[in-house]
Parts: C-alpha cells; sequence; structure tokens
C-alpha cells in the first residue's frame, strides 16, 4: 500500500475491489471521485447487468449486491443498494456481485434467473436484473437470520416477506404478479398450488414438489466475499491502522476521527474547490447535484458516528448508521425490552421506518443523514417526524465541543454548514407511569402515494402519551403528550405544543376532540405554494381524530375494519397487510403445436442474467462522445442566445450541435408522421416548454447531463401572441388541427329523434381525462456511428425504425440508403419509443456527423419526462337521453383533444375514442370533435390510444344514468349491449361473423366467476358497518377494434439445420420473438410426422435492421405480433413448398428424413433456403373485434383518501392464443398500467407548460404494493376465427381498458362515503352526483368524499366544543 503523509489523510494510489469474483485496480487518479458505482461497472467492466432507469435510485433497475467483510470480527456484511447512487470511492475493499455474479451463459443460470424465466416473469426485460438482485438479497438476508431451517429446496423467507422483497422496484411491463410468484416459490412456508402459471408444472398436475423447481442453494449459493479480497483485507489490517482510509488527488478524503474532519476542512485543500460530504450519498437521488465535485469528504469511517449504545434511559445512535440498521436496532431492542408496553414506541418506530424509501435505500442512507435533509434543505422526512414524536435528542459537534439538544432545538435552527457535525440520535425509553396507572400509547401515521414503494407523504405524525381512566367520569385522560406533525408544508416537523395543552389532563369526549381539532388547524397551516394544503390540513385532522378516539366511548374508530361476515378472516388484518393471491386460466392450444403452448418468452434468461443487449449495453465505439439535450423553459419565445455559467461541468463541454449545424442539403427535422413533421429543434422560437434547442457534448454521459444544467438560455417575447397552453385556451383561439375525413369517426342515427324518445335527459356533463407518461424503464437512447462514403448507422431503441431512418435522412440530406437504423430490443415503449424516438435518433446522427466520431445520447429520466411527450389529455362534455328502464335513445359527445404543438398521430385519437365509445348501443350517437393545437410537447399514441379514454367516458356516462335512476349500474350496462344487428350498425367494417360476437357470454361469466352479485351485497353490508372506510364494486366490459398492418418476413435455413428469421416488428417485451420463433417452428414442422420436436430451440429471430428488411412498418396498435407471425408462416410455407420434393425423394430411398439431413441435400441440390414475404392482410380481414370484461373491487380510506384495489377478475377472448403466457402477461401487465393512468399517475406542468413531475420522486406508477391483492384472469379460447392467424387475436393493449373498472369501483366507493356524510355536500346539490375526473388519486378521493367529514361527524354526535378551544 502506497501511501505518504501531507496535510491531507493518508494518500492511497489505488482503489481495490472485487466484482463477481473479479478483482479490479484502478490508479485514483484515472477515477474521479463523483463516479458512482453504476458508472464504473458499466464502463470500464464488461458487466452490463445494472441498468440506469432513473439515477434517483427510485426505479431499482441498478441494484447490486454488496458485502463488506470486518477482518476484526470475520464477519461478512451483505445488503443490496442502488449502484446509481452509490460513489465507488466509498466500495475500496468491498465486493459487487450484480445479476451476471448469479448466473449466466457460460456458467450456467441461477435459480432465480430460470425461476423468472419460468414463471414468465420478465418481458421487455430491462427491470429484470434489478429484480434479481434485490430477490437474491431478500433470500441471502432470511437466509443468514437465525430462524429455524427450512425445508430442502427452500429459503427462510416468508410468502409475506417475498412480496415486499423487491417494493422498491419498478416494472412497467408484467403487472408484478408473475415476479411475486417467482419470488414465493423460494418461501419456505408457501403452498406451492398458490403460485401463477410455469414452466415447471401444468394446472392439470396434482401435486406441485420443489423438485420440480430449478434448485436453490441455501444461503443463495454465491460466494459474495471472494478469499483474495479477504486475505488482502487481514493483510492490510496487519499492517496499518488506517484500512479503507482513501482519499486522492482528484479528492476523495475519508477522515477517521472528528479532529481529523476538522482539519480537513479548516485546511487549504477546501477554499477554492466543490466540496460534498457524504455517508451513502442518496441525498443526490432527491436534491440533484447542479454541479460536478472535484472534492468528496466520506464522514462514514469517524467512529463516534458509527456507534450504538443502549443505556437504561434510551438508545443512541450514530449518524451514520444506516435506516435499514437503524431498524434493526430498534427491533432487537424492543424485544428485549422488559416492559412489554414500553417496547411499543421502539417496533412502531422500525415498522414506520421499513416503509421509508425502498429496501436497496435504506440499506446505504444514513439515519443522521435523512434528518439532516430535513434540516437543512425542509426535506419531508418521517424519520425526522416521528423521532420527534418520541422526544427525541441530537448530539452535534460545533468545532470544539458537542452539543446535546433536543430533535425540535435542532430542526429549529438556521441550516447546519460543514463546520457543524451531527454526531448521534438518542431516542429514549418509554414505558407506562405506574404512579398513575396509565398506559403508554404510541401510534404513528402516514399519508403516501404508495403504502411501501419509495413515496414521501403528503402529511406524517406520531402521537405518544399516558392514558389513564378518570372512575369519576368515566372518560380516559392523556398526559405526557408528544403530538408531532410533519411534512404538510412546513419548514420542518413540529411538534403542536398548544393541542398538546389543551388535551393534557382533560376527560377525552367527542367534544374535547373538537376542540382539538380547531387549534389543530390554527397550528397545521401549510407554506404558500404548497401543493394540496387543504388535503393536508384535513389528513393532520384525520389523524389526531383517529388517535384520540381510540379512547372515547361511543366514537367510530378509524382504526379498526368491522366486517360484513365473520366468515372473512382477512377483514381482521389491515387491509394493506393482505396477502397477494391469483388464479390464471389459460387453455392452451395443441392444433398448431408449438403454436398455444404457454412456452417461455424467447432469450428471457439472457435477460435475467444482463445479458441481453439494449442499446446502452452496446460498448461505446473508440472515441465515442456523449449527447444531451439543452431545452427550452419557456413556451413560444425567441431563443436569443445560449451561453453557459462558470462552473466545472461547463469545462468538460467539447461541442454544442444546433440549427445551425444541419448541412445546407438538410432539414431542421426530428419527427415526422403522415400528417406532417415536427422540427429538431427551436430555431428561431422555442414553440413550447420542453423544446430541444441543441444539443452538449462532453466525453462521457455524466458529463454532458451535467454540462447541459449549465445552460442559460435569454428568451424574448417581443411581437409575440401569448402561447396557447390549454384546451379552453385552444378553443378560444380556433387553434386547432384538421382531422381528414378518412379518418374522422361515423356517426350513427339521429340524435334529436333519440332525445325525443327520452324519458330522461342529463345534459352537457363534464369528464376530465389527464395525461400520462410512458414511463418505459429504459429512456430513449441511441448511438450514432460514422460509416464509410457519408453513411451513417445509427442503433435506436426504437419502435418505428423505418421512420427513424427517413426522419435523419432528411435531416442529414443524405439518400435513405446511407442511413442505417438497427433495433434489436427495446426496453418498453408503449407507443413511446416510435414517433417520440425520431428527435434522440437525428440529433445523436446529426451529433457525429459533424463531429465525425460516434455519439451516444441516453436521456436521463428527468428530461426523457420533461421532452418526450405522453397521452392526450382530453375534456367531454356528454348529453344522453334514456328511458326509465335503463335504456339508451341518444349520446351527444363534444369532445376536445389537446394534442400539443404537432399533429403527430393525434389526427387518428378521435377514432380511437369513439371506437372504444360504440360499445354500447347509444340508439344514436353524434359528436363534435376539436383536436387543439396548443403550446404543449407533442402528444403521442400511448397503449390503447383513445380506447382508454373513450372506454371511460362511456362508463361515467353509464353509472350517472344508473345514478339517476337508482338502478344497478351493471342492469344499465347490460342493457344497453350491443345486439349483433347494432353491432354491425356501429362497427360495419370489423363486426365479423355472428357467432365471433362473444361479450355477453363473456360479461355473464365474469359475473359468474367473481360471485360479482353476492359481493356486491357483502359490500352494502360492509359499507353499513364501517364508518371510515368504504368498499366499491364494478364490472366494465370491452370491446377494442385492432387493425393488422402489412408487414415483411425472411425466413432463412443454414447449412447446418439451424434458422434465423427476420420480421418487420420489434421485440419490446411484447413477445413478438417468442411468437415468431414458436410459429417458424410450427409451419417447418409439418415437414414430417414427428412435427416440429427440437426445432423450436434452433430459431434464431434477428434484430431489425433497416437495409436488410425493407418496409418494416411501426410495431404498434396490438397487431404486429400477428402480422409478423403471418409473414413468417407465408414465408415458412415457400420454404416447405420447396423443400417437400427434396423430402419426397429422400423417403423414398431411406425412408426417415431427419432436419439435418433433408437440409444438407437441400443444399447440395441448390434449393433456395431463403424465403422473403411482404404479408398483406386479405380484404376481409384487416379489422376485428376483441372482446373481454373485468370487474374490481375497491376499498377506500376516509381519513386519508387511499385507496387499496381488494380484488380485480379480469375474462379475455384471444381467440386460439399463439401463446397463452405471453398474452396473460400482456392483459395483466396492460391492466395495471390503466390503473396507473385512471387512479395514480398525476401528469403536471407549471403555468409555462414544462412538466414538474419529471422524476420517480414526482411520478407513481404502480407498484408490487398497490397491485389487487387478489389478481385473477382467464384467458378465453373461443375457437376459430376463420380471418385470424390461427385463429388468434391481440392482447397488447385492449385490457389497459379494463382498467377503468377499478375506477368506476372508486367512484361506488366515493358515492357510498357522500351518501353516508351527505350533510357535507355542496348546498343544492345531490351528495350522489359528483365528478370523478382522470386520475383519481388519494387527495381526489378524500375531496370528494369530504374534507370536513371528521369535523362534520363530532358535530352530528350533538357536541359543542369544549370550553377554551
Amino acid at each position: 500500500m502506497a501511501a505518504r503523509d501531507d496535510a491531507s489523510s493518508p494518500l492511497v494510489e489505488r482503489l481495490v475491489l472485487a466484482l463477481n469474483g473479479r478483482r479490479y485496480e484502478v490508479a485514483a487518479a484515472e477515477l474521479e471521485p463523483s463516479t458512482t458505482l453504476l458508472e464504473f461497472i458499466r464502463t470500464r467492466t464488461p458487466f452490463r447487468g445494472p441498468k440506469l432507469g432513473c439515477g434517483e435510485g427510485g426505479c431499482g433497475a441498478c441494484v447490486v449486491l454488496i458485502a463488506k467483510y470486518n477482518p476484526a470480527t470475520d464477519e461478512v456484511t451483505e445488503f443490496s443498494a442502488s449502484s446509481c447512487l452509490t460513489l465507488i470511492y466509498s466500495l475500496n475493499y468491498c465486493s459487487v456481485i450484480t445479476t451476471e455474479g448469479l448466473g449466466n451463459t457460460r456458467d450456467g443460470f441461477h435459480a432465480i434467473q430460470k425461476r423468472m424465466s419460468g414463471f414468465h416473469a420478465s418481458q421487455c426485460g430491462f427491470c429484470t436484473p434489478g429484480m434479481c438482485m434485490s430477490i437474491f438479497s431478500s433470500l441471502v438476508n432470511a437466509d443468514n437470520s437465525k430462524r429455524p431451517q427450512p425445508p430442502n429446496g427452500f429459503s427462510k423467507l416468508t410468502v409475506s416477506e417475498a412480496e415486499k422483497s423487491f417494493s422498491g422496484n419498478l416494472c412497467r411491463c408484467t403487472g408484478y404478479r408473475p415476479i411475486v410468484d417467482a419470488c414465493k416459490s423460494f418461501a419456505s412456508d408457501v403452498d406451492l398450488e398458490d403460485l401463477g402459471l410455469n414452466i415447471f408444472w401444468k394446472k392439470s398436475d396434482r401435486k406441485p414438489d420443489v423438485s420440480k423447481l430449478p434448485s436453490y442453494t441455501f444461503g443463495g449459493g454465491i460466494c459474495t466475499f471472494p478469499d483474495f479480497l479477504r486475505s488482502e483485507l487481514k493483510s492490510l489490517q496487519q499492517h496499518t491502522d488506517d484500512v479503507n482510509t482513501t482519499s486522492s488527488k482528484e479528492g476523495w478524503y475519508q477522515p477517521r476521527s472528528i479532529k481529523h474532519y476538522y482539519e480537513l476542512i479548516n485546511s487549504t485543500l477546501f477554499s477554492e474547490s466543490s466540496v460534498k460530504v457524504v455517508i451513502g450519498n442518496t441525498s443526490a437521488g432527491v436534491y440533484k447535484d447542479h454541479d460536478l465535485y472535484n472534492k468528496y469528504i466520506d464522514i462514514g469511517g469517524i467512529p463516534e458516528l458509527s456507534s450504538i449504545v443502549s443505556k437504561s434511559e434510551g438508545i443512541e445512535i450514530g449518524a451514520a448508521i444506516t435506516i435499514s440498521r437503524s431498524i434493526e436496532i430498534l427491533e432487537k431492542e424492543s424485544k428485549s425490552m422488559s416492559s412489554p408496553n414500553g417496547s411499543v414506541v421502539f417496533r412502531k418506530l422500525a415498522e414506520h421506518m421499513s416503509k421509508v424509501a425502498s429496501p436497496f435505500v435504506r440499506n446505504t442512507a444514513s439515519l443522521g443523514g435523512n434528518i439532516m435533509l430535513a434540516q437543512k434543505y425542509s426535506f419531508p422526512s418521517d424519520i425526522a417526524t416521528i423521532l420527534l414524536g418520541v422526544g427525541s435528542t441530537v448530539c452535534i459537534q460545533v468545532v470544539g465541543e458537542p452539543r446535546h439538544v433536543t430533535l425540535e432545538e435542532f430542526l429549529e435552527q438556521p441550516p447546519l454548514d460543514r463546520m457543524s457535525l451531527l454526531l448521534s440520535i438518542f431516542i429514549p425509553h418509554w414505558i407506562a407511569d405506574s404512579q398513575t396507572d396509565s398506559s403508554l400509547v404510541f401510534e404513528t401515521y402516514r399519508a403516501a402515494s404508495r403504502p411501501l414503494g419509495n413515496a414521501i407523504s403528503y402529511v406524517n405524525s406520531a402521537f405518544l402519551g399516558h392514558v389513564s381512566f378518570d372512575e369519576s367520569s368515566g372518560d380516559h385522560v392523556l398526559n405526557n403528550l408528544h403530538l408531532a406533525f410533519g411534512a404538510y408544508g412546513t419548514e420542518h416537523a413540529i411538534r403542536a405544543r398548544k393541542v398538546e395543552k389543551f388535551l393534557t389532563g382533560k376527560s377525552l369526549t367527542a367534544s374535547t376532540i373538537h376542540g382539538a381539532i380547531q387549534l389543530l388547524k390554527d397550528t397545521v397551516v401549510p407554506a404558500k405554494g404548497t401543493s394540496h394544503p387543504e388535503y393536508r390540513v384535513s389528513v393532520a385532522v384525520g389523524f389526531l381524530f383517529s388517535f384520540l378516539s381510540a379512547h372515547v366511548k361511543g366514537i367510530a374508530y378509524p382504526g379498526k375494519t368491522f366486517s360484513a361476515s365473520s366468515a372473512n378472516s382477512l377483514d381482521m388484518i389491515d387491509i394493506y397487510d393482505w396477502p397477494l393471491s391469483s388464479r390464471q386460466e389459460t387453455i392452451s392450444g395443441d392444433e398448431y403445436k408449438p403454436v398455444g403452448e404457454p412456452v417461455k418468452k424467447y432469450g428471457v434468461e439472457l435477460q435475467a442474467s444482463g445479458e441481453a443487449v439494449y442499446v446502452d449495453d452496446i460498448p461505446a465505439p473508440k472515441n465515442c462522445l456523449h449527447g444531451e439535450f439543452i431545452y427550452s423553459t419557456r413556451p413560444l419565445s425567441f431563443v436569443k442566445n445560449i451561453t453557459f455559467k462558470s462552473s466545472l461541468s461547463s469545462q468538460k463541454i467539447i461541442a454544442v450541435v444546433s440549427a445551425k449545424d444541419i448541412p445546407k442539403d438538410g432539414q431542421n427535422i426530428g419527427s415526422m408522421s403522415m400528417f406532417g413533421d415536427e422540427p429538431l429543434f427551436g430555431d428561431p422560437i422555442a414553440e413550447f416548454a420542453g423544446q430541444a434547442l441543441g444539443v452538449v457534448i462532453a466525453e462521457t454521459q455524466r458529463y454532458a447531463d451535467m454540462a447541459a444544467k449549465q445552460a442559460v438560455v435569454e428568451y424574448d417575447t417581443v411581437d409575440l401572441n401569448p402561447p396557447i397552453l390549454t384546451m379552453e385556451q385552444a378553443v378560444q383561439n380556433n387553434s386547432y388541427f384538421n382531422v381528414p375525413a378518412v379518418f374522422y369517426p361515423k356517426q350513427v342515427g339521429d340524435f334529436s329523434m333519440g332525445m325525443d324518445e327520452a324519458d330522461h335527459k342529463i345534459l352537457s356533463t363534464e369528464v376530465k381525462l389527464a395525461s400520462q407518461y410512458y414511463f418505459y424503464m429504459e429512456t430513449q437512447t441511441a448511438l450514432a456511428i460514422p460509416d464509410e462514403d457519408n453513411n451513417m448507422v445509427v442503433y435506436s431503441s426504437s419502435q418505428y425504425p423505418e421512420l427513424a431512418q427517413t426522419v435523419i435522412a432528411k435531416c442529414l440530406g443524405i439518400p435513405l440508403a446511407n442511413v442505417r437504423v438497427i433495433t434489436r430490443r427495446v426496453g418498453g415503449g408503449f407507443g413511446g419509443k416510435a414517433y417520440r424516438s425520431f428527435p434522440v435518433a437525428t440529433a445523436a446522427a446529426l451529433s457525429a456527423y459533424k463531429l465525425q466520431r460516434p455519439v451516444k445520447m441516453y436521456l436521463n429520466r428527468n428530461t426523457d419526462m420533461i421532452m418526450v411527450g405522453s397521452r392526450h389529455p382530453m375534456k367531454a362534455l356528454y348529453s344522453v337521453g334514456f328511458k326509465s328502464d335503463g335504456k339508451i335513445t341518444a349520446l351527444h359527445l363534444d369532445l376536445v383533444i389537446d394534442a400539443g404543438i404537432s399533429e403527430d398521430l393525434s389526427p387518428v385519437i378521435p377514432s380511437g375514442v369513439i371506437s372504444a365509445l360504440k360499445k354500447y348501443n347509444w340508439g344514436a350517437l353524434s359528436f363534435d370533435i376539436k383536436l387543439c393545437k396548443t403550446n404543449n410537447t407533442s402528444k403521442s399514441a400511448m397503449r390503447a390510444p383513445g380506447d382508454t379514454q373513450g372506454s371511460l367516458i362511456a362508463e361515467a356516462v353509464i353509472e350517472h344514468v344508473a345514478s339517476v335512476l337508482s338502478l344497478d349500474s351493471n342492469h344499465v350496462r347490460e342493457m344497453n349491449f350491443h345486439t349483433y344487428d347494432s353491432l354491425v350498425l356501429f362497427y360495419p367494417a370489423s363486426a365479423g361473423k355472428d357467432s365471433t360476437y362473444t361479450l355477453r357470454s363473456i360479461f355473464n361469466r365474469l359475473a359468474l366467476t367473481s360471485s360479482y352479485l353476492h359481493r356486491a351485497d357483502t359490500i352494502k353490508q360492509f359499507n353499513i358497518c364501517n364508518k371510515w372506510r368504504k368498499r366499491g364494486i364494478s364490472c366494465v366490459p370491452l370491446i377494442f377494434n385492432v387493425s393488422p398492418r402489412p408487414a415483411p418476413g425472411r425466413v432463412s435455413v443454414l447449412k447446418d439445420g439451424s434458422i434465423v428469421v427476420q420480421v418487420g416488428g420489434i421485440e419490446i417485451g411484447q413477445g413478438l420473438w417468442t411468437k415468431v420463433q414458436q410459429m417458424t417452428a410450427f409451419a417447418l414442422g409439418k415437414l414430417w410426422p414427428e412435427g416440429c420436436e427440437g426445432l423450436l430451440e434452433r430459431v434464431r429471430v434477428l434484430q431489425a435492421d433497416t437495409l436488410n428488411l425493407v418496409q418494416s412498418g411501426v410495431t404498434g396498435g396490438s397487431s404486429t405480433s400477428e402480422s409478423s407471425c403471418a409473414a413468417t408462416l407465408q414465408a415458412c410455407k415457400l420454404l416447405v413448398s420447396r423443400l417437400n420434393p427434396v423430402m419426397n425423394k429422400m423417403r423414398l430411398q431411406s425412408g426417415t428424413v431427419s432436419w439435418d439431413n433433408l437440409i444438407s441435400q437441400a443444399s447440395q441440390e441448390n434449393v433456395n433456403l431463403s424465403a422473403s414475404v411482404y404479408w398483406v392482410p386479405e380484404k376481409g380481414s384487416n379489422s376485428y373485434l376483441n372482446y373481454g370484461a373485468g370487474t374490481s373491487e375497491v376499498e377506500i380510506d376516509l381519513i386519508t383518501g387511499a385507496v387499496t384495489i381488494l380484488r380485480s377478475d379480469l375474462v379475455y377472448d384471444c381467440g386460439m392464443s399463439l401463446n397463452p403466457a405471453v398474452d396473460l402477461g400482456q392483459i395483466e401487465g396492460s391492466f395495471i398500467q390503466g390503473v396507473g393512468f385512471f387512479i395514480y399517475e398525476e401528469h403536471q406542468t407549471n403555468s409555462d407548460g414544462l412538466v414538474i413531475s419529471n422524476s420517480t420522486w414526482d411520478y407513481k406508477i404502480p407498484t408490487v404494493d398497490t397491485i389487487p391483492k387478489q389478481f385473477n384472469v382467464e384467458v378465453l379460447n373461443t375457437g376459430y376465427h376463420k380471418d385470424r392467424v390461427l385463429s388468434s387475436k391481440a392482447s397488447g393493449e385492449p385490457a389497459v381498458v379494463l382498467a377503468s373498472s377499478v375506477h368506476c369501483a372508486l367512484r361506488e366507493a366515493i358515492r357510498a362515503a357522500r351518501k353516508d356524510f351527505a350533510n357535507s355536500a355542496e348546498s343544492g346539490t345531490s351528495p350522489l352526483t359528483f365528478q370523478l375526473n382522470v386520475p383519481a388519486p388519494m387527495t381526489i378521493v378524500k375531496e370528494l368524499c369530504g374534507f370536513d367529514i371528521v369535523e362534520k361527524y363530532l358535530e352530528n354526535l350533538g357536541h359543542k366544543p369544549a370550553s377554551g378551544a
């Protein structure tokens, strides 16, 4: 170890770590201290498993396992961590395991990877490596515990832990259910029969056995810390006391004492440098670095910050102790406490902390760091609030001396600078007061958009006190109260002192609570500009009410749920803790084997092992540069000038590419569709916030990202009209795009006549639907490489490489033949990687063209969310006429759609909306549709575009009619189902034959299998029994119009009998390659009696290449898999026709003919073994209808507005599924994505139209803790469909629409609440009439139930406020 003494800490000249068992040593001078572990792995090693999904610790795509060894105790500590936040220098002499280290193609795959594959738990695959590592970490931790040994083949993990093991990992494809099953298969208490569809056993198998699963080695089966590193560490320990003490010329300092820290801070080293003090660096996920740092001080090695001292009066935890370790300490302490009453404080603190962040962030985030964020930046910390609630104190070092202050005083101090160090947090023991015969009560609360999965609270609280019974009054009395509130829009958590004082010693009655609440509302006052201020105050009131009402007679206590039926034992458990369960019904067809069988996804093990190559995984070519967009933050403004701040990041800029760099023969074009073009750069006018103005080029992606933040754009709005940012402004200004007549939907019947026939009318009622961001796990990315003779090769993550090629060629002014776009696989698309991928590919190509060097652009999550666009927001006004029995006679819709700045695909959206709306027979249907041009990012097609919104509008109308007539919604639905004749009237081009109209039978089947009527009755009883929780249930039907498009295909057989297939469709996770592989094996297997056995494994599907297979078209609309399969089938038939004569000749000579011999002979006879086709749908089969139905049951918490989906049942007609496992995954995944749209995902912009919900912190897609507690899916096999590809039907998009069942069930639950609290409805309106827009998150649910329901409830008890309130 080369070290030397100077003014700094000992200088270590190298960084040493193990990665997947290999030793890596890097000279410190070669590695910047700001380098993250993820960047190190992906740029300096061959491993690509950990992915960059968000850079915030918010998605789990980059999760790895870190192991640290303590030579003194000879112990290895293992934990999962976000490699995107972990700084590489903090891992000197540590071991890191990525998913490649678990298993890979060469060494064989790990049981986790095999089970993820076998349970069909990976679709696009981008999140899968991180999922595998989170599961592996959970298994290792469970197996290291002191629990009893599990049965052979299992781990010590429990089913409950399995469900939470990846609670911080995001997946946009699967809907999580199969991942849960894969993880639960390791649990010692699992019933294997409960697990879902898999390749290891069939449902018909009598008793699944663990021996059928890929074998699991107890403890994980992986050496997490190699012997060579142990030896090195032990050797270092003997030679120096400064193990792990590192600093470098580049500035990584690790002081070993408080004294040393202050010597560093006060030295000349930091006089002019940018320094950052870190422990786990997780704060960088919340508060992004705005510039590079060249000096870091890692204080994690200071002993005083890592000490744990248990005293009689409490426990002191060092500030550098991680949150996960703090949870362990508190749990251990609570179990060891003699007073059962006292242990509740530590136990509940630990329980609450386990809901903060995610496991892989808690493992590296320090307890002190969290509190410092609350103190310095007003971070809405749950931990600061709950520690304040138990009267914690802190020890801070201010230069020369340690000082002890209360946490309350600490939070109130001005933000600490680096001259002050937080050393430790002291949590006192609390026990019952034996002198006053009182019990200790302690509760913590949080209202957050997810129960577990990494969501900041809207408001949190912690309440502690002693409660005693006053025999004279017969009431309970509280003393020693601590009432802490935080996150409600305050600088820091506070104690509600006036409320504490008011309550102390008083008899707890309804009037006392009412008085306390009035005082609380004067105390909890959100700061100006806080979002949802009324909501936060109302929830704070609800929390206090929940705490106090438990001790008052005659008050309905929110903490207890009463079951309508004592048979349901689940109702005795908090619904958040209900176990997840599921049922899948699929039918495998054997007529076209292996088509119709649930074979595992093509290449799925490669996805699980991290070996599947996405664009950013392609090794950077020599001299490769990286780019990041500079974008406008203002709409409709002249861009006068762009300069850069003087900063470390700005020094990294190599070039800035802008409109002036477009070649003279080229065009300023970044995207195009059949309806119009969109410029690449806003020049000279930025038309919308988020428009590209230029590209910053630097040596690394991190440098480029950071440098782009330094841009200072000077705007001018002289002589420009105000921007149009809303649909209302567009209507006022007549700012519209034209919808060509061929795309404008057809009206049905005579609206006026229909209204004349009606007994009742509802006029001009509004429904608003907001936008939704794609949130593919892999952001937009492209790699452009200049090639010889003015050519350009572009690797693009795109659903439409063919049109990307055209846009790039137009921008550069070169022929299409000079542009080659290659796409192997895409890490999720959902429509967002079609037209919205072009600007990134084009910008990379332009930059590479200018600089004549390869350029890669991989958008960071914030930029992607701001620039790319999203689903179309809409506003609908409906007028409907109907009979008294619920039969609707006429519907008129005024629909306004925000298309954004360019046409993109927007002119086709109206037809999608109306097509979905037509699922009911409205009698007469008329509409007026306006497609608004606004100064917002272009909206584009997103999974089930138009249909998703249209279906919800249809259900809103149906439920409104049912509400007016006081009829069951399902009765009104069925009353307005189509007859076959009306179906043909509404869908003339796609209705098909009478026998294919399966909706009525599907709807009836769903009502039966989901026990709809019984559950609806049970819910009524539940709602009567429960004041503060309400449930709702709803069924919705689905009719989805699918239009297959032409597709090319080529099947080639090589000399050794292996088969390569090329199709126009892109594998984006939808299983297209898998279905093509099956189709190839089936079609070529026709050549001999034994069929396709063994052929499946010999088929390889090749990446899309625009110069290799032309006319590939767009992958979208759910039909590309079947079109690609149709093309493959046609090509295979050509090959079979060529091979048959050879086969017949050989059979005459030798009887049986093997595949290999057949191909060898055909090759010798010069038979063309490559067949290319261009499949075009026949006239009668270019449009058809898909049918399905879904029912969902939800429960809402009236105190917080939190929504829990208790159960969802889906029945879906797939025709004869090409692969039931793939189709089931598509149905489940699209349903959960729909749940996100209808309930959770709030796409928000500022007053300039700039997207502000631009990170995992602000935008919440569904996580495993928000999916239905019971999720049942039946994939119907409805037999022969002459015009379909082997009788199959599409599955990718339609089920999104079924998620409207959750929204409708939510409306029913809210209606039950409003009925119960009818007095709180607005005067003059029925409490049962209200508008529930999309999305409907907890803040909206609470508002519609009433912000004042607690106060009204207390007033209705007939009590007046207590004196002194």
